[in-house]
């Protein structure tokens, strides 16, 4: 048998994580249309000073809702490396 307390928490989990889910795909539609409009105008795939500024952000956002900066920049950084990877195919 389940705790209740168990199954509430990991309810509010999953909820959590499904919108996550379609946050980054939200994020990625916009990234594309991003990547689609660089190509178009001949601009690289990557703006290494935007990647640097929105990490430093990042940090102070996770930093002021007392999580962990380092998990928080290697979860944008993944993110970064993808749209990245998405322009690139878009250039190509």
């Amino acid at each position: 048998m389940t705790d209740d307390q168990l199954t509430r928490y990991r309810e509010s989990i999953d909820n959590i994580d499904a919108a996550l889910v379609f946050m980054l795909a939200e994020r990625f539609k916009i990234t594309q249309a991003v990547g689609t409009y660089k190509a178009a105008q001949g601009l690289p795939p990557a703006d290494p000073g935007r990647e640097d500024r929105q990490i430093a952000r990042l940090r102070r956002l996770a930093a002021d809702a007392h999580l962990d900066p380092e998990f928080s920049e290697k979860f944008l950084r993944f993110i970064i490396d993808e749209v990245i990877r998405h322009h690139e195919k878009l250039q190509g």
